[in-house]
């Protein structure tokens, strides 16, 4: 399922995304983290700071889904890696949005590239 133009917009122009793939039971969702997200054509994207260790990371590639909590809103999505060109893409946008943050570099580096998660809505 794609997202909805405007409901993308609102998560995209805030930065308060709180990710929580399931736990290993698959019904559990697991503690929420704050992380920063972009919107790319028309796609929701996360990294991992920590890169492939992020313990976040691992449950969202291996459970492939739980929710999501920003902008006011929680919603149940779905996870998956994202590899390829989009991820030059995807640090444009991380450019743009986090441009004065000291943890630009690290989020444009390799490390977290490799942790780069497409978030879906499930329903």
């Amino acid at each position: 399922m794609a997202w909805e133009k405007e409901r993308l917009k609102q998560i995209a122009e805030t930065d308060d995304l709180h990710i929580s793939p399931f736990r290993d039971d698959g019904a559990t969702y697991g503690t929420p983290t704050w992380i920063w997200s972009v919107a790319v054509e028309g796609g929701l994207y996360v990294r991992g700071y920590s890169g492939a260790r992020s313990r976040w990371y691992q449950a969202a590639i291996h459970q492939k889904a739980g929710r999501i909590t920003a902008a006011g809103m929680v919603i149940e999505v779905l996870f998956e890696a994202a590899k390829g060109e989009i991820n030059d893409k995807i640090d444009d946008a991380y450019r743009t949005k986090y441009s004065k943050s000291t943890y630009l570099a690290p989020m444009i580096g390799e490390r977290a590239r490799a942790a780069t998660v497409k978030i879906t809505p499930r329903d």
